[in-house]
């Protein structure tokens, strides 16, 4: 294995570094480094070897390289076979933890390869290596756990599924790492670290983690640090219980029916007005534990309504209402960031639940005699704060408490009541004794003077929270009227004349202004914009009161068409507009829903109105409306600093141009964009209603149709005839209207018509065609489906026609068999009939041939007998003879015929061998 790892890691380095000869001089010092420490016979020539190359590899990348290379054999087998040499044991953790660190100081591309992480991926690969770590965390000595702990820390860190998957293998490991929470504090701390990352996304060993008593060791260590007022250690163990908490309705509803909340609302307690860095990162930890049980586990679970449910009865049993009021609304020394973070909470709290949304609407904050409903101090935020985050935050508690709440949205519209115009001139610090309502209107009114338009947004963004969806506010709302700066201009006028004053008056500023002021004064157009599209849907008499004056009609049109203005105003405005024609039931000439077209006709275009709404879904704005702007969560790896805690208001707002105002992805909430994309369907659907079928005047004018008194027949016939020809006329005009409008909507390609919609010139046909359109395509998808399922079952029909076929095939040559050898049989039958009724004598006498046959073998034999033996006794006389001549010669007759009846035999052996 050594060698393998050697060639790998020798290959790595010559891709990395170029020249492998440049590090070569390294490589053999780490070699001889480790020479030693394998092969050395003094133990204390080992321990130096090891503290060299710890030195070695933390201070090169190529050093690190090479240990990679070579290294970890050696020091995972000291770990392993060394154990008594607790020196040697904590000089190759040492080392190991070296050489998964990476070098800060040294600056490579970003594309160069890192050793610390390559080192990381060869160690994590072996289960065993983890497993021997794992072990050391028993060893008594200090050093060698906090190294071990440190080990493991960096190889979840790079490689967290394997070494999950490693961890949860191995008996008791996950009890080992628990069994650390309760050591000395630095070991404590650094498992806090270590089982942070090993939970993450990890649902089985989260279990496995809080059966082993996880949630009562985080408090257990929260309190003996002093809870929120605690270091490091606290927010690391927040951040664990956070982990353990995150999309896991089980673990919830462990933590809330076992140890219970009281220990997690506890930190919330504030000790003091002394607010650290660290201190404000444990808040916002706590609050995001807060957050997570409000949102009661992951989508997917089926039980997470009822966990949601049952966490915010609990939570609010357990008061954590008032702790969240105390920091986000009474204590004005918290940062922004934790006063943003409680009031969402808030928000999320008493979201869609009627028991929570009354408590708070029954809460009152300040001690005596400056005592006053909480929603009062909130809305007291909106209008004073300098920080947009902070604005956005309160505003969204008035979001979720007007939100399905028609009691708490009519208790908050009955004390909208004017006051006299000193009052409203008042300072905003003078607002303590007010209701509501009036220091609602007070900001309404804020700031015309001066030309600071933001508090009047404000009021109007929370204004809109309380007519969403409820007509007898709006209807309520509309009889509000406005004391006059000065009573000898004119009268009182009604708030919606107010707020579109106040609409125009930013636009005019935002022009005078030029591109310093465009990003803010957008974003309070914007605002007052939503009020009036919330306030005119569904609400014909809001509609009436609008177009009551008839230069909001004229301004609509420009904002519309203005190029100055931002695609968000422009598309809002076009849906203002919308709404006077969807919702307008007035028959006064110059305001009905037929004034209406005519005039966008004529001073937009329809193509043009269309193309607005277009803009304005495809606006960044719109795209990321709702987003609800949450921190990320504050952990020790990332280092937070105070800046990433801070308020971000003025990030990137100055010198924007004509771009909107960023704030308006909060503002603009996932409600109102579902609101505006279904009021941009009707009104498109009610436009082209409008102009398919013109206003006629069917009144009967009599003063014009009879004769009157003392009139002559010459006169009478002379009016008449005026009278005809002006309605010829106006019919006329009528005609090149409709032309023009059908001309319009053949060049509208947006939205949710198609072209060939638009080009139908008549508005009747139009929606004839579409009926028959859609009819068709109906026609057409269900032929489609039928020649499907047709396909489909021709293709099982064949499929079943081929196997009918080839089973009757195989019966058929089955039958064939068969009669074949039912015939066979019937002939064997016969023959044997035949045989049986013939009797004995035609039956031959077997025992009578056997016996002929046996006599002609036995004659034949014995004749080849005979012969033999006739051969044998010739050639043995030829041996005699052979032998008196060699007698006769002097030779020695028996010595020559020495052994030659061995091999005569043995070749006599061969051949019976080959004949067989």
């Amino acid at each position: 294995m050594k060698m393998d790892l050697v060639s790998g890691y020798k290959g790595v380095v010559g891709l990395v570094f170029g020249n492998e000869n440049s590090s070569s001089n390294e490589d053999s010092y780490i070699e001889r480094l480790l020479d030693r420490i394998s092969n050395g016979k003094l133990a204390e020539d080992r321990r130096n070897a090891i503290t060299e190359l710890q030195l070695v590899v933390s201070e090169s990348n190529s050093a690190q390289l090479a240990f990679g290379a070579m290294g970890f054999p050696v020091m995972l087998g000291v770990l392993k076979e060394e154990r008594d040499d607790i020196e040697m044991v904590r000089g190759a953790l040492e080392t190991l933890v070296t050489a998964l660190t990476p070098i800060s100081h040294v600056k490579g591309s970003s594309n160069e390869v890192q050793p610390a992480l390559m080192n990381s991926d060869l160690l994590s690969r072996e289960a065993e290596s983890i497993s021997l770590l794992i072990s050391l965390l028993s060893e008594d000595d200090f050093y060698v756990r906090y190294y071990t702990l440190q080990l493991l820390t960096a190889l979840l860190t790079n490689f967290p599924q394997r070494l999950q998957e490693a961890i949860l293998t191995i008996p008791r490991g996950i009890t080992r790492l628990m069994d650390m929470l309760m050591d000395r504090e630095v070991i404590r701390n650094e498992a806090l670290l270590l089982l942070t990352h090993l939970i993450h996304e990890a649902e089985e060993i989260q279990k496995i983690v809080v059966f082993e008593g996880a949630f009562e060791k985080i408090f257990s260590i929260i309190k003996e640090e002093g809870g929120s007022d605690g270091g490091v250690v606290v927010q690391d163990c927040l951040e664990l219980l956070n982990n353990l908490l995150r999309n896991n309705g089980s673990n919830q509803i462990l933590l809330r029916e076992t140890i219970g909340l009281d220990s997690l609302i506890s930190i919330l307690k504030l000790r003091g007005s002394n607010f650290t860095q660290q201190k404000t990162i444990n808040l916002l930890s706590a609050l995001e534990t807060i957050k997570l049980l409000i949102m009661g586990g992951s989508e997917t679970d089926p039980g997470k309504d009822l966990n949601r449910q049952a966490n915010k009865t609990t939570l609010v049993q357990k008061k954590v209402l008032d702790y969240l009021l105390m920091l986000g609304v009474e204590n004005q020394w918290a940062p922004v960031a934790v006063r943003c973070e409680a009031m969402r909470c808030i928000g999320d709290l008493i979201a869609g639940d009627s028991k929570n949304l009354d408590a708070l609407g029954r809460k009152f904050l300040g001690e005596e005699p400056q005592v006053e409903p909480a929603l009062n101090s909130i809305l007291r935020i909106i209008l004073r704060t300098s920080s947009m985050q902070e604005f956005v935050a309160a505003d969204y508690v008035f979001k979720s408490f007007c939100e399905k709440n028609a009691d708490g949205q009519s208790m908050l519209a009955s004390t909208l009541i004017p006051q006299p115009y000193p009052m409203n001139r008042a300072p905003l610090e003078e607002d303590v004794n007010m209701s509501f309502g009036s220091m609602l209107l007070h900001g309404l009114t804020w700031g015309e003077t001066d030309g600071d338009l933001e508090i009047c947004s404000r009021a109007a963004s929370v204004l809109s929270h309380v007519l969403k969806d409820n007509l007898q506010c709006k209807e309520r709302v509309l009889q509000i009227e406005i004391e006059a700066p000065v009573p000898s201009l004119g009268g009182p006028e009604p708030l919606m004349h107010r707020m579109v004053k106040y609409l125009a008056l930013a636009s005019s500023m935002k022009s005078k202004d030029g591109k310093s002021g465009a990003s803010r004064n957008s974003y309070v157009e914007a605002i007052i914009l939503k009020l009036l599209v919330t306030w005119l849907a569904d609400c014909p008499n809001a509609v009436h009161c609008f177009l009551d004056a008839r230069p909001h009609l004229t301004y609509l049109l420009e904002l519309v068409s203005s190029s100055s203005a931002t695609v968000c105003i422009r598309g809002l405005a076009a849906v203002v507009l919308g709404e006077c024609v969807i919702y307008n039931k007035s028959s006064e000439s110059g305001k009905d829903a037929f004034a209406i077209v005519d005039a966008v006709s004529q001073k937009v275009g329809l193509s043009s109105y269309f193309l607005k709404f277009d803009e304005m879904q495809k606006s960044l704005i719109f795209i990321n409306a709702g987003s609800t702007l949450t921190r990320k969560a504050f952990t020790r790896s990332s280092a937070a600093s105070m800046a990433d805690i801070q308020d971000e208001d003025e990030n990137d707002l100055s010198e924007q141009g004509n771009l909107d105002h960023p704030i308006l992805s909060s503002i603009l909430n996932s409600y109102f964009v579902n609101l505006v994309t279904r009021l941009e369907a009707d009104i498109r659907d009610q436009i082209v209603e409008v102009y398919s079928h013109p206003k006629i005047n069917v009144a009967v004018v009599p003063a014009e149709l009879e004769q009157k008194t003392n009139e002559s027949d010459s006169d009478y016939v002379k009016r008449l005839k005026a009278f005809v020809e002006k309605q010829c006329s106006e019919i006329q005009n009528l005609l090149v209207r409709n032309a023009t409008l059908a001309e319009d909507l053949a060049k509208t390609g947006g939205g949710q018509n198609s072209q060939s919609e638009q080009r139908v010139s008549g508005g009747s046909d139009r929606i004839q065609l579409e009926t028959l359109r859609r009819d068709l395509q109906e026609s057409s998808q269900r032929i489609e489906i039928l020649k499907a399922e047709k396909a489909k079952v021709e293709s099982e029909a064949i499929m079943y026609r081929n196997l009918a076929g080839k089973i009757e095939s195989d019966l058929r040559s089955l039958s064939d068999a068969y009669n074949s050898l039912e015939q066979s049989n019937i002939q064997l039958e016969k023959e044997m009939k035949a045989l049986k009724s013939g009797g004995s004598s035609t039956f031959p006498d077997v025992e009578a041939i056997r016996a002929e046959a046996r006599e002609e073998a036995q004659k034949e034999s014995e004749g080849e007998l005979n012969d033999l033996l006739v051969c044998l006794g010739q050639e043995q006389s030829k041996v005699d003879r052979l032998s008196a001549r060699l007698l006769e010669l002097g030779e020695d007759v028996d010595k020559l015929l020495e052994g030659i009846g061995d091999d005569t035999g043995a070749a006599g052996d061969a051949e019976d061998e080959d004949t067989d």
